[in-house]
């Protein structure tokens, strides 16, 4: 098996997330730090996303690799990981949804990408372009995983940043809450694996990003 197949090939654990494949939930573990874009006139053009994966999923997806150093992958190294990573999240809406005054708002396809490795750390660098700029007096972000595969989690500091937005903007942030502390949450392997992309499962999971402005 050729090193190109075997990077396609970890990639799929991300794919994996949607489908319920393996049998852990959640099974993957990404801390998150992210921006929300606005251009000159005020409009948000779009979402900046920096994704840091747990160790194990970033030695698991690193495996077979070629490097001119060993342990040290360069943005060149990783190029085709990143870019099936970011392919099949294509098909779960990259896991951000979002609505801008009060409707909700579609992206392209991301616009940059890239992976970082760092202190043994994958990191997913994507921006989120909005398919329609909008000079959005409400804004507001849900990122997780509707079948809880993957689990996301805000950064400690500074988790979300707005750059270039109107003085006025104010921006809110809401953690979720952990899934053991919900009294009575289904959490057999039976009942995880019977969820796909459509769920809502994950929603109540969802790190929320709010900005409003004049």
């Amino acid at each position: 098996m050729n090193n190109s197949l075997r990077t396609i090939l970890c990639s799929m654990v991300w794919l994996l997330a949607a489908l319920g494949g393996v049998q852990a939930h959640p099974h993957v573990w990404v801390t998150m730090k992210s921006e929300l874009v606005y251009a000159a006139d005020g409009t948000v053009a779009g979402v900046r996303h920096a994704w840091a994966f747990d160790d194990m999923f970033s030695a698991f997806a690193t495996q077979g690799i070629e490097t001119k150093q060993k342990g040290v992958f360069t943005r060149e190294d990783l190029a085709p990981l990143a870019q099936v990573n970011v392919e099949s999240l294509k098909d779960f809406d990259y896991f951000t949804n979002a609505r801008a005054n009060g409707k909700k708002a579609e992206f392209n396809p991301p616009a940059d990408y890239w992976l970082e490795y760092k202190d043994e750390v994958l990191i997913l660098h994507f921006t989120l372009p909005f398919k329609t700029p909008v000079k959005a007096q409400s804004l507001d972000l849900e990122v997780y995983d509707p079948t809880y595969f993957v689990d996301f989690t805000m950064a400690e500091k500074d988790p979300v940043a707005l750059v270039n937005a109107p003085k006025q903007c104010k921006l809110t942030v809401a953690r979720p809450e952990d899934l053991a502390s919900k009294p009575g949450a289904p959490i057999n392997e039976q009942f995880f694996n019977s969820l796909d992309a459509s769920s809502t499962f994950g929603a109540q999971f969802a790190n929320r990003i709010s900005v409003k402005c004049p």
